[in-house]
């Protein structure tokens, strides 16, 4: 990995860490994130699914990818607001 994506991701784990201390709706995306993480990784975990926990694994990880992009958005909001501060 080149030195500019690890300064790429050096920073965008700065203005992670900046939501979550400053920004509460952040936060709570974020916990709501690790909660569907860890539900999903219990799931998983089994030999095999029927039919009802393979929907709840389909919707565990559609409302996480959901989560991820709002944050993401907060995230490059966050950074244009940084940027133009500056």
């Amino acid at each position: 990995m080149g030195g500019t994506a690890v300064s790429v991701m050096i920073r965008e784990a700065e203005l992670r860490e900046r939501l979550l201390i400053s920004n509460e709706e952040f936060r709570r995306l974020a916990a709501e994130h690790q909660s569907y993480s860890e539900r999903l990784d219990k799931l998983i975990s089994r030999p095999h699914l029927n039919e009802a926990e393979q929907l709840q694994e389909t919707m565990l990880k559609k409302k996480k990818l959901m989560l991820k992009d709002q944050m993401y958005a907060m995230l490059q909001r966050y950074r244009k607001e940084m940027e133009s501060g500056s």
